[in-house]
């Protein structure tokens, strides 16, 4: 297994915000103390070059996130700040993305994990959108398609907010398969049913909107009933996935009632069916989640996930103090919805 990880990720920082460095310092340590990187195969995080970002980003928009990087830390955008770590750390974000993607297609891993931020999936061509500057694993997935030999492409994304900008940059391509598992309502206000793609890319995109407090069987019922289907019949050469862990019941910015133990077999999921449907060809981006414990334990049991030692995960926090509301039927009931 594969993972990157670049020390200027963690430059990028303004005090007091919800995505602060401390995020992956917490993930980094909880790694170290579980002995994760030495038995890992760590990939260069370079910086993506502009001709692979400008596949997802406006060439005008990239500059002027260069120079507004020469400032003095401040928001650019409603929640959305930069500082003069920022754009190198968004372009080595998206780099090292693509470089673990490129592990896993050369065979040098099975999966690999993609420790970055700034997170990407709200990042839209031409602007910054929720904490994010780059589109992350828009890149890779660009990259896939025109440098990687590949043509079709699955990204699931189960953080709990909409990925709009992974939407937006592949709605009308069929040889992406964008699948969101996702709170309503929630910011960005995106990723309704109804959104299903556009000329050759409709029927390529789908959504599942679901209520606060729905809980893991919800969750997994998600990936049994509606993703599994759909990518049986799209027949994806690699997944993709915008791992955000911002889902779980003691994050205070939403919550799906999840929980680590229900994050991990979600894992689980994901890796039979890349093994079902790619030669367990995965790659996970990091995106949201605020709750450093959260992460550093959703993180290292995907980890041992991906080494195939599940006996070793653990959930330290345990269940919600509220029991998670049951969406099971409305689940179902978007099979006739998609035609799955």
């Amino acid at each position: 297994m594969a993972y990157s990880f670049h020390p200027l990720f963690l430059e990028h920082d303004l005090p007091d915000h919800p995505e602060t460095s401390s995020r992956l310092s917490t993930i980094l340590a909880e790694w170290d103390r579980q002995g994760l990187p030495a038995r890992l195969l760590a990939v260069p995080a370079d910086p993506a070059p502009e001709p692979v970002l400008e596949r997802i980003h406006d060439r005008r928009y990239l500059a002027w996130l260069q120079q507004e990087s020469r400032d003095p830390p401040r928001y650019i955008e409603q929640d959305t700040y930069i500082c003069a770590a920022s754009y190198e750390a968004a372009t080595r974000s998206a780099g090292a993305s693509i470089a673990c993607l490129q592990a896993v297609l050369e065979s040098k891993a099975r999966a690999a994990i993609a420790l970055v931020r700034p997170p990407g999936h709200h990042a839209r061509r031409a602007s910054p959108m929720g904490f994010c500057l780059i589109n992350n694993i828009a890149c890779a997935a660009a990259w896939a398609l025109a440098e990687g030999g590949l043509h079709r492409v699955l990204i699931f994304d189960f953080d709990v907010h909409h990925g709009n900008g992974t939407q937006d940059a592949f709605y009308d391509d069929p040889r992406l398969l964008y699948f969101s598992l996702h709170q309503r309502p929630l910011f960005p206000g995106t990723g309704s049913v109804e959104e299903r793609g556009r000329g050759a890319g409709f029927g390529y995109n789908f959504n599942v909107p679901l209520r606060p407090g729905v809980g893991d069987a919800s969750c997994l019922a998600v990936v049994e009933h509606l993703l599994r289907p759909a990518a049986e019949r799209f027949a994806p050469e690699v997944i993709l996935v915008s791992a955000g862990y911002d889902g779980h019941w003691r994050e205070k910015l939403a919550n799906l009632r999840l929980t680590v133990a229900g994050y991990t077999q979600l894992a689980r999921e994901l890796t039979r069916l890349a093994d079902d449907l790619c030669s367990g060809r995965l790659l996970f981006v990091l995106e949201g989640g605020y709750d450093g414990e959260v992460l550093a334990a959703c993180t290292a049991n995907l980890a041992h996930v991906l080494l195939g030692e599940p006996h070793l995960c653990r959930d330290p926090i345990g269940e919600p103090p509220e029991a998670p509301r049951d969406d099971l039927a409305y689940v179902r009931s978007l099979s006739a919805v998609f035609g799955l």
